[in-house]
């Protein structure tokens, strides 16, 4: 039996720092990313996993729909709209490019699978520069985004409260679940089945458009948000496991 196929865009970064010693003033640059977690528990759960650094999008995010039937689902995780909405072919060149957002509904209305997870750069976050609110995504989110920025920071700690114990999403996961640090606050669309949640604010909204499944995960698959403690809980195995064979389940 083939292997479920995952295509996971996002969580990778670049740091430009700037060091001042008295007099002298120098600069270095750093690349990181941040998906050992997530890449552990699906390869863990039996999945192959690609991974498309933020950065790469323009060259290796597909184009069309077709192309991207080549996967079971596809995931975005703190990467912002306008990554895919001004590749450099139309900001630099003004060539009109296929708008990758659009081939993600097609394809999710198609059957595929999608699920975007919380962060400064994923639903609209930090500013509102996430930016999906007026993209092709907010039509296939089984959350409604609200204007500007959406964060919740809580830098206390706040706990998850497991609300549907017996979805197949819950399967297996203890009732007691360590904190989290912040998340995205989103609204579950009619007919959608909220999960999970933060205060009253829904963590997990599971639902579908055309003929796939589409979920909404609030908060981060890593640190900061997914402190190293919640990373490592036995449950986040189970959770992300879970989730991805509800999703691409026929």
């Amino acid at each position: 039996m083939r292997k479920p196929r995952i295509l996971f865009v996002g969580e990778s970064w670049q740091v430009h720092v700037q060091e001042t010693k008295g007099f002298d003033v120098f600069t270095y640059d750093y690349y990181e990313t941040a998906v050992q977690y997530i890449q552990k528990a699906l390869t863990d759960a039996g999945c192959e996993f690609t991974h498309v650094p933020a950065h790469m999008v323009e060259f290796s995010f597909p184009n069309d729909p077709e192309a991207l039937k080549a996967y079971d689902a596809v995931m975005f995780s703190d990467v912002g709209a306008n990554t895919f909405n001004l590749p450099m072919n139309v900001f630099q060149r003004l060539t009109p490019t296929p708008n990758r957002l659009e081939a993600v509904r097609d394809y999710v209305a198609g059957g595929g699978a999608f699920v975007m997870i919380g962060g400064y750069l994923t639903f609209m976050g930090i500013q509102g520069r996430g930016c999906y609110r007026n993209s092709a995504l907010a039509e296939v989110l089984p959350v409604e985004l609200l204007p500007g920025d959406d964060r919740v920071e809580a830098s206390a700690g706040i706990k998850p409260r497991l609300l549907l114990p017996d979805h197949p999403i819950a399967e297996g996961l203890p009732g007691d679940w360590p904190m989290v640090l912040g998340y995205n606050r989103l609204t579950a669309k009619p007919g959608t089945e909220v999960v999970a949640a933060l205060n009253d604010d829904p963590m997990i909204v599971a639902g579908s458009y055309g003929e796939g499944r589409v979920l909404a995960y609030a908060t981060d698959c890593a640190p900061h948000w997914s402190p190293v403690e919640f990373c490592e809980w036995p449950g986040y195995r189970t959770l992300w496991s879970n989730i991805i064979h509800w999703l691409i389940e026929r």
